[in-house]
């Protein structure tokens, strides 16, 4: 039977980048002892009151067809959150509701670009963002995030790359894998050549309530000359310890969000309306588990970047938000993903190869920073141990 182009398009994407936490899952079962540091689930169930809430809204019938934009008591509450955060009146007609991050940026990229279009992305890069630049038939164009410089993304290695095909500048800020936070400057620098080109800026800000003390988090929303080419797209999945009840959004243009809401009916035709209320109540109410989150992560990575610098010859790249810390394996001898599999193997402890991420990070691994303190303290021990029998391997 003939395979549509989309299939072949994204063949070798999506779940196959994720093999080696498979793998380590599939270990655990056989009663192996392992520590995943894998993917980045939050380290504290859903707070029981969104919960509750969710329960409530089912019990009182809030279990029929939504609108196709959202529900408008939601909707309501992200145009004032957004107007509260950017300091510009952001409208409830605005705003787009989508199950998760994942679901809003699929549809904006197919928003923004098509065949022949190109999507400029840092690499390295959340590890759907190819599927869903190729998903619209556009090509990803690689932009290099530099150690040198944060790992944040730059407006001259963006301009280098930027053709008369560049439709979007997706970014992430904070950034996943590696943790950097954009600054004020980073987004003027961006908005200019998006402005001198006519291009979208896609903006992935799931981490915005996880940014440690020392750093602080700004939107390309918050610039009023960049009001016209802005989409943002977030979720109560990281903020709120919520991933599973796949709960986003995006906010954009009206005259964007007008011309993506045939796209979005035909995807969805909304999100639940009892999920829609309990996410009301979380975007109202601000997250009770976020700044815990900030408190634990931010003295992971430390506990991390610490112990490996004085007990072994890996690197860490400090994160200033998010989940996870990169982590340089180049004094193994070994690339990310043979250094993953022998810890794996050899000492039972779960990371992601960088080059999930992207072609840049072949000499790194991801290490997510969401389990209990015993539990990593433990991972550093076998990480370090491991180096040192690597090195006197080769020694």
């Amino acid at each position: 039977m003939k395979r549509t182009a989309i299939t072949r398009r994204l063949a070798g994407l999506g779940g196959a980048k994720w093999d080696l936490h498979l793998r380590a899952r599939e270990l655990a079962a056989q009663c192996r002892d392992i520590i995943e540091l894998t993917i980045g689930e939050p380290d504290v169930p859903t707070p029981p009151e969104l919960v509750e809430a969710a329960s409530d809204a089912m019990r009182q019938g809030r279990t029929a067809y939504s609108s196709g934009r959202g529900e408008a008591g939601l909707r309501r509450a992200l145009a004032e959150h957004y107007t509260q955060r950017t300091g510009r009146e952001i409208a409830a007609d605005q705003v787009l509701c989508f199950p998760g991050t994942q679901t809003a940026l699929f549809a904006v990229l197919l928003g923004v670009a098509e065949a022949g279009d190109e999507v400029l992305v840092g690499d390295p890069m959340y590890a759907t963002y190819e599927g869903v630049i190729r998903a619209c038939g556009a090509t990803m164009v690689p932009v290099p995030l530099r150690p040198e410089n944060g790992f944040r993304i730059a407006a001259a290695d963006i301009a280098e790359r930027i053709t008369s095909r560049t439709r979007a500048i997706l970014i992430t800020t904070p950034h996943n894998p590696t943790g950097a936070v954009l600054t004020t400057e980073d987004l003027e620098a961006i908005g200019q050549l998006a402005q001198l080109h006519d291009l979208w800026i896609v903006s992935d800000e799931v981490y915005a309530d996880l940014v440690f003390d020392g750093s602080s988090f700004r939107s390309p929303l918050s610039h009023s000359g960049l009001a016209e080419r802005v989409i943002v797209a977030s979720s109560i999945s990281k903020s709120h310890a919520a991933p599973g009840f796949r709960s986003g959004w995006c906010i954009g243009p009206g005259e964007f969000t007008r011309n993506l809401l045939p796209l979005s009916e035909s995807m969805l035709f909304g999100n639940q309306p009892f999920i829609a209320d309990m996410t009301e109540k979380a975007v109202r109410e601000g997250s009770s588990v976020a700044s815990g989150m900030r408190d634990r992560f931010s003295a992971r990575a430390a506990l991390l970047t610490r112990r490996l610098a004085d007990e072994s010859r890996l690197a860490v790249h400090q994160p200033q938000a998010g989940m996870f810390a990169m982590v340089n394996v180049a004094a193994t001898g070994m690339n990310g993903r043979d250094y993953a599999l022998d810890l794996l193997n050899r000492a039972g402890v779960a990371v992601m190869p960088g080059t999930s991420f992207g072609a840049t990070m072949t000499g790194w691994v991801r290490v997510a920073l969401t389990i209990e303190d015993d539990g990593f303290n433990t991972a550093c021990d076998r990480i370090i141990a491991h180096a040192n029998a690597i090195r006197e391997d080769v020694a």
